[in-house]
């Protein structure tokens, strides 16, 4: 059954719907359960059908979508983010770096030995691992399991190019 024939229609447990997680696979009941589960990236979902919610099952953060009749919806209990997180996101990556490199401004390196790269190094690193922190931040707020996605990803194109696969 394709996406397009439960279109404006409440949840059921009958019905076939796009996944949530990996927005690539279809969930389908389970066999004598209340529970969906994806074909694509194998996650399991329980279902809410007065709330017209599913909840991940597998996952330790409390994963949630609603069905708008047409669509999921992501879940957030929590609210927007206000202005005040985004500048302690943005003071989180700018502040370790910025002292960083005015340390090196203050105490450069001698030029020509060894480790005078260190320091520009060092303030790259500083930079992309706190960016690195918040952007995981941002993906977890934002319910995208980017690593289960890829894995997912692999593991289908693993399955088409294996020799075991193969018609010839």
């Amino acid at each position: 059954m394709s996406n397009y024939d439960n279109v404006n229609k409440n949840l059921s447990i009958e019905e076939v719907y796009t996944c949530p997680v990996c927005y690539h696979g279809q969930i389908s009941a389970i066999t004598l359960m209340d529970a969906f589960s994806c074909n694509f990236c194998n996650h399991i979902f329980t279902v809410d059908l007065v709330k017209q919610s599913l909840k991940m099952a597998d996952s330790s953060s409390p994963l949630s979508w609603r069905w708008n009749g047409k669509k999921w919806i992501a879940d957030r209990t929590q609210g927007e983010w206000s202005w005040v997180i985004k500048l302690l996101a943005v003071l989180f990556v700018l502040l370790p770096t910025t002292l960083i490199g005015l340390s090196v401004y203050f105490f450069p390196a001698i030029p020509g030995t060894r480790l005078c790269w260190l320091p520009i190094f060092w303030i790259g690193l500083t930079f992309l691992s706190h960016l690195t922190i918040i952007v995981n931040i941002v993906i977890d707020y934002y319910q995208f399991p980017v690593k289960l996605y890829f894995k997912a990803l692999g593991r289908n194109l693993w399955f088409w190019i294996s020799p075991q696969n193969s018609s010839i």
